[in-house]
């Protein structure tokens, strides 16, 4: 099911619609990528749960990943039950019972502040033997242009500033977690450790473990690898630590397709075509980063002959992909493929306005399963 330059054989008409279709020849391909970034470098790679948490295709990923990163109680359990391997877990703050239920759950557990590390440091005499304890830092370095995206913006609520650790006791802190990246290069990374290394210097001799964080962009196909691993490497040996990398985006990058039908069109200045999705639902991060998605066999405006808004299916007024452009004209029963959507799409997908989930579903060359349809259950039972 390889998307750009060739024919994608699968026969679409007999899916659902609309579909997520996972291409687990593509996951494979970005697995020896990461995979090979590991040996080279002795890191430990995760999956970010966040990011992508199919788990029919975990017994393919954690042939590879040393793990997940989980940021709740379900998101740790789906990581220890169905995943295997370490659980790193953080979250901005934690109260007592979730807290409780994540130690038993989690092999690492980061803090977001040392007022939290302080009020649930009695835990770390009962469960030192199970969990390494790390706390998150803000190196107050920005290499992401989204403010909404930038863990180090002014007045993030994530991570703890240099000024505050002064006179801090490590004591019970075996690791340090830091994350300033979201679909970055391997020179964002290596500015970020400068700026790392610069301002928590006295505090990396003290730990075992540095967790990195995500928004590695390793699987991209311009991504500079020899550099990532000679950055790596040398961070590595020159701290004296174990390295974690949790990129969310980067295991399944250009690993889905998202199939969708056209049920309407219409004309209001624009020729309008409505499809049996929501962008609201079913695609949020296209509104909430926002960014533009593309579709196989589509432009911009005024590439092609014919142009069109694409609409969603739900009430909301803004639910729009965008302004596409088409070799033919759109009719009704026609199907659109979006690209590039196994991460942050199904994690994201609500139900809001009644709006079924899409089918889930897993693909190996020309064949392809369903793995999952959804149905008013799946809604009733959020609600009630």
């Amino acid at each position: 099911m390889i998307i750009d330059g060739e024919t994608v054989n699968l026969q679409l008409q007999k899916l659902p619609s609309p579909c997520f279709v996972v291409d687990q020849e593509a996951l494979e391909r970005n697995l020896v990528i990461l995979n090979q970034v590991q040996q080279r470098t002795g890191v430990k790679i995760l999956l970010a749960l966040k990011g992508f948490a199919m788990f029919p295709t975990f017994p393919i990923l954690n042939r590879v990943l040393a793990g997940t990163c989980a940021g709740s109680i379900d998101e740790a359990r789906l990581g220890r039950e169905e995943f295997g391997g370490e659980v790193h877990t953080f979250s901005p703050a934690y109260s007592a019972g979730t807290l409780s239920r994540l130690l038993e759950l989690s092999n690492y557990v980061t803090f977001n502040s040392l007022s939290q590390w302080q009020r649930f440091k009695p835990l770390y005499e009962q469960f030192a033997h199970k969990v390494q304890f790390g706390i998150r830092l803000n190196p107050q370095h920005s290499e992401v242009s989204t403010p909404r995206y930038d863990p180090c913006v002014s007045g993030s609520r994530l991570g703890i500033r240099k000024e505050s650790l002064a006179g801090f006791d490590m004591t019970g802190i075996s690791g340090l977690h830091f994350h300033t990246l979201c679909e970055n290069d391997s020179f964002a990374l290596q500015r970020t450790m400068d700026a790392i290394d610069k301002t928590f210097g006295d505090h990396l001799g003290s730990v075992n473990w540095i967790n990195l964080g995500g928004g590695h962009h390793i699987t991209k196909p311009d991504y500079d690898i020899e550099h990532l691993c000679q950055i790596l490497i040398n961070f590595k040996n020159r701290h004296n630590v174990e390295i974690y990398l949790e990129p969310g985006e980067a295991v399944a990058l250009n690993a889905g397709i998202f199939v969708s039908t056209v049920l309407d069109i219409l004309h209001n200045d624009i020729d309008i075509a409505i499809l049996d999705c929501s962008i609201a639902t079913h695609l949020p991060d296209v509104l909430e980063m926002p960014y533009r998605p593309e579709i196989v066999g589509a432009e911009q405006p005024g590439i092609k002959k014919h142009l069109y808004r694409l609409g969603g299916i739900s009430c909301l007024a803004g639910d729009l992909v965008g302004d596409y452009s088409f070799d033919q004209p759109l009719a009704v029963g026609d199907r659109l493929l979006f690209t590039d959507m196994a991460h942050y799409t199904m994690v994201k997908t609500t139900t809001f306005n009644g709006v079924r989930l899409p089918a889930i579903a897993l693909a190996k060359g020309d064949d392809c399963r369903i793995i999952k349809e959804f149905g008013y259950h799946d809604f009733n039972n959020r609600l009630s």
